[in-house]
């Protein structure tokens, strides 16, 4: 990646990662909690892809009427499917069954990892070779997150929670990665609409299952909530975002240092939520590690 190339992907990675870090706190408006609900995680979830889905056709159609309509190939379908896994279902499903039960700065620093989680399927996708240092930064910041949490927890409990948390970052890390194998050919914005659109016969079914049998008796802000998902954190932050990974799908992840931070930032006014020094202390510790780690060598190789 040139010098050119590195500007670029940071620019569109800040853009991205801008519109991401509000996702924890609007699906938190979205679901609200336990004592207090309002949509159902499954209808925010399907819902949003929904929504996104359908602009999603316009979209296509207007690159098929300017002659710029790339056609997913039949070798391409399996990694439309991985990345419909990890950021149509397995990402904003399980953050947002998280978020019903923890605040969303809660969620920020366990997420705060996802760099990591995103470096590392990436090597081991492209078959790059990472040092015993980048794995010293993984075990540490795994290990910090995991201390969070049990402090968190009260005890050695990690609770339906935190699992879902760390599930979430998992899977979204394969669908950052898996988009970010489909952007050269097919480009950003197109493979984010393919992923939706062909995900349309899932999402709209399952939406309209869960949707509220009462709209209005939802709050005001959990519609504002829901509608930011659908159309920023589903759909055009993923315009930005894969544009970046595709220039440097290992070392442009980097810029997601700032989303955590810039999420706890936003959760206070939003949310109103507290954001107590022990939250920050670790917050910073993970994304220091997070930092390190992605400064450590990684020997290049071919995809697999």
């Amino acid at each position: 990646m040139n010098r050119s190339q590195e500007k670029e992907a940071l620019l569109w990675g800040l853009v991205g990662v801008t519109l991401f870090a509000a996702t924890l706190p609007m699906t938190r408006l979205a679901v609200g909690s336990t004592d207090a609900p309002q949509l159902s995680p499954w209808f925010v979830t399907f819902g949003r892809a929904a929504v996104a889905g359908l602009l999603s056709i316009g979209y296509l159609w207007w690159q098929r009427a300017q002659g710029r309509l790339n056609l997913p190939t039949r070798a391409e379908w399996p990694l439309l499917g991985i990345t419909a896994f990890g950021v149509i279902v397995g990402f904003p499903l399980f953050l947002a069954l998280a978020l019903r039960h923890v605040p969303s700065t809660h969620g920020a620093v366990v997420t705060a990892l996802l760099p990591l989680s995103t470096a590392l399927l990436g090597a081991l996708w492209y078959r790059q070779r990472p040092s015993a240092g980048f794995w010293a930064c993984a075990v540490l910041g795994s290990g910090l997150v995991l201390g969070f949490m049990v402090w968190r927890a009260g005890g050695l409990y990690l609770g339906a929670a935190n699992i879902y948390l760390l599930i979430a970052m998992t899977t979204g890390a394969l669908g950052y990665i898996g988009g970010a194998r489909l952007t050269p050919r097919l480009g950003a914005e197109q493979v984010i609409c393919w992923v939706l659109v062909c995900s349309l016969p899932l999402t709209l079914p399952v939406a309209w299952w869960f949707a509220p049998a009462e709209p209005s008796r939802i709050g005001a802000m959990s519609w504002v909530g829901f509608l930011y998902v659908a159309l920023f954190s589903m759909w055009i932050g993923f315009f930005a975002w894969y544009r970046a990974l595709a220039l440097g799908a290992v070392r442009v992840s980097q810029i997601q240092l700032i989303q955590p931070f810039l999420s706890l930032l936003f959760a206070v006014p939003l949310l109103g939520e507290h954001l107590d020094a022990v939250t920050l202390v670790f917050a910073v510790a993970v994304i220091a590690t997070v930092f390190v780690g992605k400064r450590m060598p990684i020997q290049q190789g071919a995809p697999a």
